[in-house]
């Protein structure tokens, strides 16, 4: 019996650690979307560069990531999840290294396009390799982990760009990349390989020995490899699928429209308008801002540590309609505000609080689990081109809504720009109620079969 609980703890361990490791992507991400706000002032100062260039920098990443996330299904295809995600490390470190010694602005933007092309991978990697390690009761938690350490590079990003703004020391700020990108080289190369993956190539054995690994009886092991022998019984795979399965299209549609809901929050505009409502609240000189964009993403890291701890509880559902009724309530009263444009200190005070809780709304619930839901709804033959489709989409959403961002500003006026976004999320939060599954508890399998026998979408979740 004794030897049970220590064998059990020993497993609960291994797949703790498991997911960190493979999560750590996560960290690399939010780092490299992060560093470059604080150091673009510096870079722009020594290169004498333009606001067109200095946008080439900033869109570079975005460019790359697109890109990276259509190369990654075919990568993730053909070589796996755990193969795809060291590619990816090796591209972070690269590009790092460019990014810290490059001696012009051209070598810069390319390397990086590059770091995108590593964003790109990872962010369609993670989820799904995690989506299929992780253990049904645990593995919207397990997923929302890589959220967790996007929000903790972004966190780690702003502390280290403000500390060594101080020194002006702006490839110090891309170049400490390349410490997490080994340790995350070092650690995926200890993962095992996804077994569902491992089964698709007819490796069973191979996927056995993983599952045994990281399941806590032989039940649990000999249940998940019958159901996703059953599930490769689809004769057709990725596009062909697609183009002659209509449940499948329906699976993909709905990837994609959870990705263009995720960008369709406002999380953008509010992070671009954070500086301006830090300062009306007293932050005044750049350090103060810079600071005040760490207690941002101090709110952002507390924030999706909740979504960690109650996705698995409270659900998908639940959790993303709270999510969106709160970025709502927070983007209508901060549209007030600026259609108010009080000089007051309470109103700027105000401001600043509801800046938080949209931040708050956003990393607990859409932040997390668009990326949760993304990875668990496409069945197994189609998983790797619905991913592709749905992370893609992601980014293009990104690129198409930064480029336009100040034009609709212009248009609309600030007030009513935070206005249109509250009226999206509060669309969002009925789009959830009527189409989106809850998925908590059940495994990929039940989940692709449910989807295949035509049953609406948001059953698809449903045990009976």
């Amino acid at each position: 019996m004794k030897l049970d609980i220590n064998s059990t703890v020993l497993k609960k361990r291994r797949i703790a650690v498991v997911g960190f490791l493979g999560a750590i992507a996560g960290l690399l991400f939010g780092l490299d979307t992060g560093v470059i706000s604080g150091a673009l002032q510096f870079i722009a100062e020594e290169f004498a560069l333009s606001d067109t260039m200095q946008e080439h920098i900033m869109g570079a990443l975005m460019l790359g990531a697109a890109v990276g996330a259509i190369f990654a299904g075919w990568l993730s295809y053909y070589i796996g999840r755990k193969y795809s995600l060291l590619v990816g490390a090796v591209l972070f470190i690269i590009g790092s290294f460019l990014c810290a010694f490059t001696p012009n602005v051209e070598i810069l933007i390319a390397a990086r396009i590059l770091l995108g092309i590593a964003v790109g991978i990872a962010s369609y990697a993670t989820p799904l390799y995690l989506s299929e390690i992780a253990p049904e009761k645990i593995r919207g938690s397990m997923i929302s982990l890589y959220q967790l350490l996007i929000t903790f590079g972004l966190l780690t990003a702003f502390i280290s760009d403000t500390v060594l703004s101080y020194y002006e020391a702006w490839r110090w700020m891309l170049g400490i990349v390349v410490i997490p990108a080994v340790f995350l080289f070092i650690g995926v190369a200890t993962l095992p390989r996804s077994p569902r993956w491992l089964i698709s190539k007819g490796r069973e054995q191979e996927a056995e020995k993983v599952l045994e690994e990281i399941r806590l009886t032989r039940k649990e092991v000999v249940t998940e490899l019958q159901e996703i022998e059953k599930s490769l019984q689809i004769k057709q795979s990725g596009w062909t699928l697609f183009r002659d399965n209509k449940n499948f299209r329906r699976s993909v549609g709905l990837g994609v429209l959870l990705q263009i809901m995720q960008q369709c929050t406002g999380i953008n505009i509010v992070l671009y308008y954070a500086p301006r409502i830090m300062g009306m609240a007293g932050f005044l000189t750049t350090a103060e801002q810079m600071w005040g964009s760490v207690l941002v993403g101090s709110v952002n890291v507390l924030a999706t540590f909740i979504a960690i701890g109650v996705v698995d509880r409270w659900g998908r559902r639940p959790t993303l309609l709270l999510g969106f009724s709160v970025m709502a309530f927070s983007m209508d009263l901060l549209g007030l505000m600026l259609y108010l444009d009080l000089d007051a200190t309470w109103a700027h005070y105000f401001s600043v609080i509801m800046l938080l809780v949209f931040i708050a709304g956003f990393a607990m619930s859409a932040g997390p689990l668009i990326w949760v839901l993304c990875s668990e709804i496409q069945p197994l033959k189609g998983r790797d081109f619905g991913i592709t489709i749905s992370t893609a989409t992601n980014w293009l959403a990104n690129m198409i809504l930064a480029a336009t961002f100040l034009s609709l500003l212009n248009v609309l006026g600030a007030a009513n720009t935070f206005w249109l976004y509250a009226a999206l999320n509060s669309l969002f939060s009925v789009v959830t109620w009527w189409f989106v599954p809850e998925t908590k508890e059940i495994s990929l399998e039940k989940i692709e079969a449910n989807l295949m026998q035509g049953r609406r979408l948001r059953d698809i979740g449903q045990l009976l």
